[in-house]
């Protein structure tokens, strides 16, 4: 088993879960998270007044699969999320030694 950390763009929550949802994905956590990677935040004008804002809004979203399933979450996550632009996030998968589902007491593929 596989935990997938996907960080995206806010906006592309709703095409993600969609297809997510088409392929079979049973669940997933989403988190709202700020940071930042190459682009280093950005430049923001009010009032005539120049801010940097250094840590971007981005969305956290953590996905339990099987191996077998771990290739097409991959390809759906970074095809749905993706816009071309800088910012558009960064997919990790981990190792997922147990999985314990608590109300029945499954574990390891059978509880995702």
């Amino acid at each position: 088993m596989k935990l997938v950390l996907a960080i995206i763009k806010p906006f592309k929550l709703e095409p993600v879960r969609a297809a997510l949802d088409g392929i079979g994905v049973s669940g997933m956590t989403v988190s709202e998270v700020i940071g930042f990677g190459r682009q280093h935040g950005h430049t923001e004008t009010y009032r005539s007044a120049e801010y940097q804002i250094a840590f971007v809004p981005k969305l956290r979203i953590d996905i339990a699969v099987d191996d077998a399933q771990l290739p097409l979450v991959l390809e759906t996550l970074e095809r749905t999320a993706r816009t071309g632009k800088l910012g558009d996030g960064k997919l990790f998968v981990m190792d997922l030694p147990d999985l314990c589902r608590i109300r029945t007491g499954e574990r390891g593929s059978e509880a995702i």
